[in-house]
């Protein structure tokens, strides 16, 4: 079968910079499905995306669809007419289905069955459908019209593109008519370009200024940035996303150092990166010490005889906007940090929980809690909270709302406040993300924790529980940065008690009954999850869960322990015992016997057993006291051997009540030594 590239291009008024990456990639996927539903085979894709097109090129797409059978079977026979002989609705209905007259549906056999061969079409009859289709289903959120015409699609279209080899498919789609002409850059090639072969378009438009390739464009705009911060003796900040968007918007990159006056620099830096990488799409430099240097680097959609307009015209721009951000900051600074928070008395944080300046209170309150609980200071702790909301009634943030924290930082430096006071202003909100940086202050970690328990007890306490599909209040991530900290930080702090204090902090304002326990479930139940990224098994977090921790550290380190006690030979046997014990304790009626009394041993494996959890148990008391599980769980797996010896000869559940309620209380010493760490039991 013989096979020909394909190639389609729709040309656009400028294309939205940040959907069109999506745009590309739902083109491709949707002429892909429409080629593989058509049973067209095909060699190789790829998609090109510009500011203004979109393009497919498919390599070797077979120029003719197959023949292909249909075999449709219909109701039995004796449902597809009655005892006379005639067709039942069942009968009518089936061959409507099919599309034609009961007289040509095969009767014979015990089923109606009707077969049909298709002729395979022609591929150039069926692109336009397939192109259309795709375009059809994009993600588009809102589709415009333009000028008289009924068509719909993000932008106005101006051309179309579709070649199957060296033929123009013959069709119209949003109201553009398909031929072999493109066009150039805007300014340096207006004129049309003559696709002369799907494989030539790339170097056809190239000629005529424009690289289509989006991925050429990053690494070319990737490279030359990265080259002109050098000649700077800098370092540019280049994130992914601002790369990308800088990517669709332009068709020909051309890089260009631009500079600022030295005076702005005065201005806190996130600030002035803020506005020059959001507004401007600028990619900003960092010099060795990772301090703003007064320059910047743009991204021009032209190769100027004069670039030093272009350049002119940037600096004229952006210096309004760090005049904005200069001008927020200086009126910022002629009132102490503090003051900000009369503002926040009158700005609600929830209807039912009251203020801000409410909620930095109850912050101030329990972050002085937390501190000595983790090492650190108690009055730099409460300090911290209440200054933690104040910038939020700044001028600075109020623009610039990315620079919560980050503004409330410099203020509190400003003012003379410690440098791990104005720290925990902008560590509050961290973790910011998962895998985000952590609180680098103990204060700051204990302010963090602290807002981010406050807001759990409020909302729970109100009944604004999460849902599957809703967490307005960021319950989950809350929870998840609380552990992080705890764990990664290796704080050791009694949960239990933080959100005991957290609850009492709310007074009336929350229902109080079963509050911290139902904050506790959710708080540690986001660990299952955690663990079950790190390749830990669930059975190994439930067995750790079983006990109830209340720090998120020693549950961590009791898990790492479980883990490591897993891979041990006697682990299954151990597990499976403590499982047999916990089972057999179960049905104890009354209290489990805690005398074990050797005048009641009749058998020398009881001796052996009983001998053998003594030496344990003083061994593992000092690692347990010390936390060293993992040791703990390994000097236990020593066990194995008398307790199989004690199952193979001894019967538990003897006929002298005595004798009975010392084995029960034998094997309660010996199931009390493993929960010292989880319950293994969980693992059989």
């Amino acid at each position: 079968m013989s096979a020909q590239d394909f190639l389609v291009e729709l040309g656009t008024e400028e294309l939205p910079p940040k959907a069109l990456n999506t745009l590309a990639d739902a083109f491709l996927a949707g002429i892909e499905k429409g080629l593989q539903s058509a049973g067209l085979s095909f060699e190789a894709k790829q998609v090109y995306a510009a500011p203004r097109r979109l393009a497919v090129l498919i390599t070797g797409l077979a120029t003719q669809q197959p023949d292909r059978s249909i075999n449709l079977d219909g109701p039995p026979r004796q449902a597809a007419f009655d005892a006379d002989g005639n067709p039942t609705q069942a009968a009518l209905g089936f061959a409507k289905k099919c599309g034609v007259d009961l007289s040509e549906i095969d009767q014979s056999g015990p089923k109606l069955r009707y077969s049909q061969s298709i002729q395979g079409k022609p591929t150039a009859s069926l692109l336009p459908t397939i192109v259309e289709d795709s375009l059809n289903d994009l993600p588009i959120p809102k589709r415009m019209r333009w000028a008289a015409r009924k068509e719909e699609f993000v932008r106005p279209t101006q051309w179309l593109v579709m070649l199957l080899g060296d033929e123009v498919i013959d069709c119209t789609i949003l109201a553009q008519k398909a031929g072999r002409d493109s066009r150039g850059h805007r300014f340096h090639h207006p004129e049309n370009v003559r696709i002369t072969a799907p494989a030539n378009y790339l170097n056809d438009l190239r000629a005529a200024y424009v690289l289509a390739d989006a991925n050429e464009r990053r690494e070319l705009i990737s490279k030359r940035t990265a080259e002109l911060a050098t000649l700077q003796e800098g370092t540019a900040i280049v994130p992914a996303d601002l790369l990308d968007e800088v990517t669709a918007l332009v068709e020909w990159p051309v890089p260009l150092v631009c500079s600022f006056e030295e005076r702005f620099l005065d201005v806190p830096q996130e600030a002035l990166i803020t506005t020059m990488q959001d507004n401007q799409k600028y990619f900003c430099l960092l010099d060795v010490d990772g301090k703003l240097l007064p320059r910047f680097i743009t991204v021009a959609n032209i190769e100027s005889k004069d670039p030093r307009q272009i350049i002119e015209g940037n600096e004229k721009v952006v210096r309004p906007r760090l005049t904005d951000a200069e001008f927020f900051f200086k009126q910022d600074k002629k009132h102490k940090l503090e003051d900000f928070n009369l503002r926040l008395q009158n700005v609600v944080f929830q209807e039912k929980l009251g203020s801000v300046y409410d909620k930095a209170e109850r912050i101030s309150k329990l972050a002085a809690f937390i501190a000595p609980r983790i090492g650190g200071d108690a009055q730099r702790a409460a300090r911290a909270g209440l200054l933690s909301k104040c910038d939020l009634a700044t001028e600075m943030v109020g623009e610039f709302p990315e620079m919560q924290g980050v503004a409330g930082y410099y203020y509190a430096l400003n003012d003379g406040e410690p440098q791990d006071v104005a720290l925990a202003l902008n560590e509050q909100y961290m973790p910011r993300g998962a895998g985000a940086e952590l609180p680098s202050t103990i204060t700051g970690a204990a302010v963090a924790i602290a807002d981010k328990l406050d807001t759990l007890v409020g909302i729970f306490g109100i009944g604004m529980l999460p849902t599957g599909s809703k967490d307005p209040y960021a319950l989950r991530r809350a929870a998840l940065g609380v552990l992080r900290i705890l764990i990664d930080k290796k704080f050791d702090l009694d949960l239990t008690d933080a959100v005991a204090f957290a609850v009492s902090a709310f007074g009336t304002k929350v229902k109080a009954a079963g509050l911290a326990e139902q904050v506790l479930e959710f708080i540690f139940d986001r660990l299952r999850a955690r663990y079950e990224d790190e390749g830990v098994d669930v059975a190994t977090y439930l067995s750790v869960r079983a006990l109830k921790p209340g720090s998120a550290l020693d549950f961590d380190q009791r898990v790492q322990a479980v883990q490591a006690f897993r891979k041990l030979p006697e682990a299954a046997a151990l597990a499976a015992v403590n499982k047999r014990v916990s089972n057999l304790l179960s049905k104890v009626e009354g209290n489990v016997p805690t005398t074990i009394e050797a005048k009641y041993f009749d058998n020398a494996n009881e001796f052996s057993l009983y001998s053998a959890i003594q030496q344990a148990d003083q061994a593992v008391q000092p690692m347990a006291a010390a936390r060293q599980y993992s040791e703990t769980l390994a000097r236990l797996a020593a066990l194995r051997e008398p307790v199989d010896a004690f199952f193979e000869a001894v019967m538990v559940n003897a006929e002298d009540a005595k004798v009975r309620a010392n084995r029960y209380a034998l094997l309660a010493r010996l199931r009390g030594l493993f929960l010292g760490v989880a319950d293994i039991s969980v693992l059989s």
